[in-house]
C-alpha cells in the first residue's frame, strides 16, 4: 500500500528562537523537540519531508563572517546558505535518528543539500530587499557600498545592513533523488533555507548568486514536484485570522484558494508575515495539491486531527 507523503516546512527560529542565545547546545536541544514532533507525524503513517528555514543562523555565520573579515576571507551569501544547510541538517538529522530508534522504527534520515533554481532575470535582482547579516554604522555601510557594491539600507533607526535579492524559485535540485529517496521511505531534510540559490548562466551552466529564497515558496515548490499529499507550514499562531489584531478578527479554520486568494487580494496576510503562506498554499494547491495546513509546532498534533490550525482546500 502507497503510503502518504507530508512535506513540513518551519522556520530557523525553531531551533534558534529569540530568546536564545544561539549556542550548539540549544539548537541541538530544539532539534531534538522537532524530531519528537516528525516521529509523531511519521506514526501518523506519513512520508516526511523537512524544509527549515535558516534566517537566524544565516545572520549569525554573517557576523562572525564579519568580525573575522581580516584574518579570513569571508565566503559569498550562496556559500553561507550551503554551510548553513548542512550543520541543520545535520542536527536535526541526528535528533531525528535518534528519536526514531527511542520509538523502534526501522527507518533511515538523509539530508539534502539541495540548490534551487531562480530566474537570472527575475525583478528581484533589480530592487534588493532582503536584510541580511549584521548591522553596521553609515560609515561602514558606504564603505562596503563601494568595496563590495552591496546596497545598504538603514534599518529603522537600529543601524545599516546589507539587503538582497528574494528571487521566487522556479526549480529544486535534485528532485529526482529526492523523490526516490520519499518513495523508499526515507525521511528527507531538503531545500533548507529556502535552498542555495543558483542561476543558469549563457553557458548553461549553475551559478550561485548572492540572494535569499522564502524558505515556504521552496517548501510549495518541492511540495508540488513530489507530489505530497499534505503540505504543512508551522508558523507562530496557531490558525490563519481575519482582520488579524483587529476589534473583529475572527478564526478560519478552512479556507478555499478563492477565499484566500481574495483575503490575499484584500491586503489581509502582509508580505513581511502570512502573505509568503498563502500564495505558497494557493500555488501547491493550484498545482493539484490536495490540502495545506498552517498553524504551531505545539498545535500540529491536534491539526492533524482537525482539532487546530487551518485547512486550506481547493473548494468546500
Amino acid at each position: 500500500m502507497k503510503h502518504k507523503t507530508a512535506l513540513i516546512a518551519f522556520g530557523g527560529n525553531a531551533l534558534l528562537p529569540d530568546n536564545e542565545h544561539g549556542q550548539q547546545e540549544d539548537q541541538q536541544k530544539n532539534a531534538q523537540k522537532a524530531a519528537e514532533l516528525m516521529v509523531h507525524v511519521v506514526k501518523k503513517g506519513y512520508e516526511l519531508i523537512l524544509v527549515h528555514g535558516n534566517g537566524p543562523q544565516i545572520g549569525n555565520l554573517l557576523i562572525q563572517m564579519e568580525a573575522a573579515a581580516g584574518k579570513v576571507p569571508p565566503y559569498t551569501l550562496d556559500v553561507g546558505d550551503a554551510m548553513t544547510e548542512g550543520s541543520i541538517g545535520y542536527m536535526l538529522e541526528k535528533a531525528l535518528i535518534n528519536e526514531l530508534r527511542r520509538n523502534s522504527l526501522d527507518k533511515e534520515v538523509a539530508s539534502i543539500v539541495s540548490q534551487v533554481i531562480v530566474d537570472k532575470d527575475d525583478p528581484a535582482f533589480q530592487k534588493p530587499t532582503k536584510p541580511v547579516g549584521p548591522f553596521y554604522t553609515k560609515e561602514r555601510a558606504i564603505e562596503l557600498q563601494v568595496e563590495k557594491k552591496w546596497t545598504m539600507v538603514e534599518d529603522a533607526g537600529r543601524g545599516w545592513r546589507k539587503v538582497v535579492p528574494s528571487p521566487k524559485p522556479i526549480d529544486v535540485v535534485p528532485k529526482g533523488i529526492i523523490r526516490d529517496l520519499v518513495q523508499a521511505g526515507r525521511i528527507v531534510i531538503a531545500a533548507g533555507g529556502g535552498g542555495i540559490p543558483v542561476i543558469i548562466d549563457g553557458n548553461g551552466l549553475f551559478r550561485g548568486v548572492e540572494a535569499v529564497i522564502d524558505k515556504d515558496y521552496a517548501a510549495s515548490l518541492l511540495a508540488r514536484e513530489v507530489k505530497v499529499d499534505l503540505f504543512v507550514i508551522l508558523t507562530a499562531i496557531e490558525r490563519v485570522y481575519i482582520d488579524y489584531g483587529k476589534p473583529g478578527q475572527r478564526e478560519a479554520p478552512v479556507l478555499t484558494v478563492d477565499e484566500a486568494r481574495k483575503h490575499l487580494e484584500d491586503g489581509q496576510f502582509p508580505p513581511g508575515s502570512m502573505g509568503p503562506k498563502i500564495r505558497a498554499a494557493i500555488e501547491y494547491i493550484e498545482a493539484g495539491g490536495e490540502e495545506v495546513l498552517i498553524t504551531t509546532a505545539s498545535h500540529l498534533k491536534a491539526a492533524l486531527i482537525n482539532r487546530s490550525g487551518t485547512r486550506i482546500i481547493a473548494t468546500s
